[in-house]
């Protein structure tokens, strides 16, 4: 899950200690099994910020009460962890189950979080709440926060003279097109190996891998595959985007390499990734937490003047939630993947009407202000929750 998992624990944790009206102790953050990353919060976060601006909303301390007879085994203890808490869960859940097993034992801890407390069934200000934690208490670090406006400085001043720029979050990593059970242009040998991948990596998704090819026609009809690189660069190129763009591409290793980036650089050639913006003395500091790096990743997309996400995920949804919330300044497309597998599977299709439909299609996933439906995500769109004074 990795930090953007976390940051949303981080808004669900300050929100329930609000319900409950108990003090919240600084949440430790799990290893992430993807990235291997033991980072903590004061790693990444700035603690004292984080406490001043919430103290009058929550009361917030860094570590465990000394007073606390077994303290170093709280997140291990099952006489002291509250589980199986139900997805989006009310406010009266918490006030009716966690509340008094925290009176009796005066500390609990709660796992797991993500997505363990609900849109609709909480007060107004709880999600109002939420967005000040996710918008302006959760503050990276200020070495971090400088680095990024350096590379996103860089970024404007690559041709000499002041440039805009737009930022790619490309999620076709191994683990990610692994994960998605989706077909892909590959040959036999390739395909063989993602084979056993996801065999080892997820033995009862695979079973005998029948399955999977119609499991992954349907999924791509959709949309919920990760678009390709090649792909991602036609969509662009229809959309009008001319090829001295100057690209900001945040992603992991790109799976198959060099030769599946080669369409999306002959058509954008203007890519970079933060590693050949600043030099390896200027990320060493950086290099010893992986969420570290991610967050550089995060606050240049967020500076620039045209997002791009090609798949979905927690990232994505806060640059694009971030960018709403920063008033709908900037652009931030989300193609319409359900529609792109339709239009970039049709032969018959000639480029002036291929043209015609990414346009007609991706009127409305601009990043524009839009209501928050119920269920919706609030971190992705938070207008009607944290930016709207009455419902009305």
């Amino acid at each position: 899950m990795g930090i953007w998992g976390f940051m949303q624990k981080i808004c669900n944790a300050v929100a329930v200690a609000r319900i409950m009206n108990v003090t919240l102790i600084i949440p430790l953050m799990k290893q992430d099994q993807i990235w291997k990353d033991q980072t903590r919060f004061e790693d990444v976060f700035d603690v004292d910020h984080f406490i001043n601006y919430l103290k009058d909303d929550v009361r917030i301390v860094k570590d465990i009460p000394s007073w606390l007879p077994d303290r170093g085994d709280l997140y291990t203890s099952l006489r002291r962890t509250v589980k199986n808490i139900p997805k989006y869960a009310s406010a009266e859940w918490y006030l009716d189950n966690v509340l008094p097993r925290i009176k009796e034992k005066r500390v609990m801890a709660l796992k797991p979080f993500v997505d363990r407390l609900g849109y609709d069934n909480v007060p107004a200000e709880i999600n109002r709440l939420r967005c000040r934690v996710n918008y302006h208490a959760l503050k990276f670090l200020p070495h971090i926060e400088e680095m990024a406006e350096t590379l996103a400085s860089r970024m404007r001043n690559r041709t000499g003279t002041l440039q805009p720029y737009m930022a790619l979050h490309l999620r076709f990593e191994k683990g990610m097109v692994g994960l998605s059970f989706c077909d892909f242009v590959g040959n036999r040998r390739e395909k063989a190996m993602m084979a056993a991948y996801r065999k080892k990596e997820w033995p009862r998704r695979f079973k005998n891998g029948s399955h999977v090819w119609h499991q992954a026609l349907q999924k791509r009809k959709e949309g919920r595959c990760p678009l390709e690189p090649g792909e991602v660069a036609v969509i662009l190129m229809a959309m009008g985007y001319p090829k001295e763009t100057q690209v900001y591409v945040a992603s992991g290793q790109v799976y198959g390499g060099e030769n599946r980036m080669a369409a999306l650089r002959n058509m954008f050639p203007n890519l970079v990734r933060k590693e050949e913006l600043a030099t390896e003395e200027e990320l060493k500091p950086l290099r010893k937490h992986v969420t570290s790096l991610a967050a550089i990743d995060f606050l240049v997309c967020l500076k620039s003047d045209v997002f791009v996400m090609t798949h979905g995920g927690n990232f994505a949804k806060l640059v694009m939630g971030t960018r709403r919330y920063m008033g709908h300044h900037l652009k931030s497309i989300k193609p319409n993947k359900a529609l792109m597998a339709k239009v970039l599977g049709d032969p018959y299709l000639g480029w002036p009407a291929f043209v015609d439909e990414v346009a007609t299609m991706h009127e409305g996933r601009t990043g524009l202000p839009e209501p928050t439906f119920p269920g919706y995500d609030i971190y992705e769109n938070p207008l009607s929750h944290c930016m709207c004074r009455s419902k009305s």
